[in-house]
């Protein structure tokens, strides 16, 4: 057999696989596209040079002082909380007089592109915490010359709060939210061996997952997809959202953000990438308002997790939630039904939207909009 005669014609084969791989997934993100107005896009360099998109949805009347700064978790992007209502966090809170500020990580979607001298892959967690947080809190306030924030996380974008409220920024923040994220990692062997996979499928730059969610998006609800009930409870949330939601939300994961959680996870600790900070012991010192929020079946934060957070916490205003039968809601939750699940609109964003009001600073005087039309608080 001349294997060289074949050569030509496998690459061609394969380049024509990938030419209609990507010609599927560009139809993919076009027919499941939401059909809201998008939000305003802001930028922002943080000091080590890297420029983040934050997004802005502005309220159509503001009523309170503080913006709401909305962060995602890992391989995720900024349509975590700013989808299409009633699964929209930011339309929620905007509607209600809160500026919203919507971030997405150094190297997710418009914060992909790194600055000279610096790799994507090199990203960890540590970046987040010491050059994106306090890059977005202060863009917010000047934004809008509050004197302080809302933090607003669900999974990583929570932790990433708790340990910028233990840095220089920490003044900034009026109260924080964290939504179904784990500072405690028990020894769940499934959530190891993946994690272990990931950083192995990662190697050298980072995991291109999106490709294969968004290749994947029209089948779900048709197709039972693996390993999908250890992130939702696939009875809570429409096949229609779950399609829509894996051809929009998933993003990648780099590589030293993944070697950071296997860390977490191998060592049940939550600390900085070398080691020398741990933030999980800093929760002790905390002092503004913190709301845990969690699911009754988040295998990721599990409840037994998030009390043991809860009482860690050194604040004296501090609550939790934890959703479920059991709490008297619609279904159990589990981790990404706490941002779409089909009850999300009366039972988290109620909660969410109370406690962010019960704290935040009414307007009482006149303020000027965007387009410079008078604006009654």
């Amino acid at each position: 057999m001349d294997v060289a005669r074949w050569v030509p014609w496998v690459v061609a084969g394969v380049l024509v696989l990938g030419a209609l791989n990507v010609l599927w997934i560009l139809l993919v993100r076009w027919w499941y596209r939401p059909r809201v107005p998008p939000p305003e896009l802001l930028k922002i360099r943080c000091q080590d040079g890297w420029e983040l998109s934050v997004y802005l949805r502005r309220a159509p009347t503001r009523r309170f002082e503080e913006p709401v700064l909305l962060c995602h978790g890992l391989a995720a992007n900024r349509y975590t909380f700013d989808f299409e209502p009633p699964y929209s966090l930011s339309h929620v809170l905007a509607e209600e007089g809160f500026d919203c500020f919507i971030v997405e990580w150094r190297g997710i979607g418009g914060s992909r592109r790194p600055p000279s001298g610096k790799r994507w892959p090199d990203a960890s967690v540590d970046d987040l915490v010491t050059q994106d947080g306090p890059a977005l809190i202060d863009l917010a306030l000047a934004q809008t010359g509050a004197q302080r924030a809302f933090w607003v996380g669900h999974s990583l974008g929570g932790l990433v709060g708790y340990a910028v409220a233990q840095g220089s920024h920490a003044g900034k923040l009026a109260g924080l939210l964290a939504l179904g994220s784990p500072v405690f990692f028990p020894p769940d062997k499934l959530i190891r061996r993946l994690i272990h996979l990931g950083n192995r499928a990662a190697w050298p730059r980072g995991l291109r997952n999106e490709w294969l969610s968004r290749t994947m998006a029209p089948f779900l609800g048709y197709v039972p997809i693996p390993l999908s009930d250890l992130i939702i409870n696939p009875k809570h949330i429409p096949p229609t959202i779950q399609r829509k939601v894996y051809a929009n939300m998933m993003a990648s994961m780099s590589r030293n953000v993944l070697r950071q959680f296997q860390d977490w996870i191998d060592h049940d600790a939550f600390r900085s990438f070398d080691g020398s900070v741990d933030w999980r012991a800093g929760l002790a010192k905390l002092t503004l308002p913190v709301l845990v929020m969690g699911g009754s079946q988040d295998r990721l934060a599990p409840p037994k997790n998030l009390r043991a957070q809860y009482e860690l916490l050194g604040s004296s205003d501090k609550q939790l939630h934890i959703f479920g039968a059991e709490r008297g809601d619609k279904m159990d939750y589990g981790h990404g039904d706490l941002l779409f699940g089909t009850g999300v609109a009366h039972e988290v964003h109620y909660e969410a939207r109370a406690w962010l009001i019960s704290h935040a600073t009414r307007l009482s005087v006149q303020e000027e909009a965007p387009d410079g039309s008078a604006r009654s608080a």
